[in-house]
């Protein structure tokens, strides 16, 4: 039923198939894994996996614990795990994920932000220094003139870094 290294291959059963010939207009909320292969408009809020299969349009806010796309999306899309873009994906907007895997011949269009794993569900800025360098050119030894030159680095700067 099911081909091996396919977007049709799942871990986990599927829960919810929005079939290809079909249009849905509205919000979805669930929390297992929910196939689409026929055109959505709305919203989706899954705690389990999206998939949206080759036939799949989708133009909604999307949240995930781990997406695939294989077919066209549009609009605002955050997994909490990983992205994956299949070869024959378009996907165009705003994603967020913690990680991400795209196939050659994959569209990505719009912005994308990663966190690092040890960030992830953090959502406060943290403080970090950052080194400034005074990169001017003195004589190594003051009171030895006409030894060489060194390079002198100084630290009085930090900067915000958004996680």
């Amino acid at each position: 039923m099911f081909k091996k290294g396919s977007v049709e291959k799942m871990s986990d059963k599927v829960d919810t198939i929005i079939g290809k010939d079909t249009f849905f207009s509205g919000n979805i909320n669930g929390k297992g894994v929910i196939r689409i292969d026929g055109e959505i408009e709305g919203a989706v809020q899954n705690k389990g996996d999206v998939v949206i299969g080759e036939n799949g349009k989708v133009a909604a806010e999307l949240n995930a614990r781990n997406i695939t796309i294989a077919g066209l999306y549009e609009g605002t899309l955050e997994a909490e795990g990983k992205l994956e873009l299949k070869k024959t994906a378009t996907a165009i907007g705003t994603f967020k994920a913690n990680g991400l895997i795209i196939e050659e011949g994959a569209v990505l269009t719009g912005n994308m932000e990663m966190k690092l794993k040890e960030q992830a569900g953090k959502e406060k800025t943290e403080e970090k220094p950052l080194q400034k360098r005074d990169w001017s050119y003195k004589p190594l030894g003051a009171d030895s003139p006409g030894k060489g030159m060194q390079a002198n680095a100084m630290s009085d700067q930090s900067f915000s870094e958004k996680s």
